[in-house]
């Protein structure tokens, strides 16, 4: 009878189960955030948001202020803070995101209460 040798088995196992991790972790991390893409504004120009550093930057694709970068971000998951910049007057406010589904709630406020709230849909 053969004996089996538990140590040639563990190693292999090992390597195996470190393998499949590190696969899970890449394929995990190629996932874009649901904030990142392209968004219809309110006003009907497309803004574009991307990862930049460890924040998600926003800037208009199309338009009178197209190549405009209008906003910075951080959250993940469909929550996100930062600011928000209106193309027009270069005037920054604080802001908000909210997402769902393909809808964005995003707020922006000189200070709270007076603030303004426009809704994009995702292309």
């Amino acid at each position: 009878m053969k004996q089996l040798n538990i140590t040639k088995w563990s190693r292999n196992a090992f390597l195996a189960s470190t393998i499949a991790v590190g696969m899970s972790l890449a394929a995990t991390s190629a996932y874009a955030d649901i904030i990142e893409g392209d968004w219809k504004t309110q006003s009907g120009e497309t803004a574009g948001i991307a990862k930049c550093g460890g924040s998600f930057c926003i800037k208009l694709k199309t338009g009178k202020y197209s190549g405009k970068s209008i906003g910075r971000m951080n959250g993940a998951n469909g929550s996100y803070k930062g600011s928000i910049t209106d193309p027009a007057d270069n005037k920054k406010y604080s802001g908000t995101i909210k997402i769902s589904g393909s809808t964005m709630k995003m707020k922006g406020c000189v200070v709270w209460p007076l603030c303004k709230t426009q809704t994009w849909k995702k292309k």
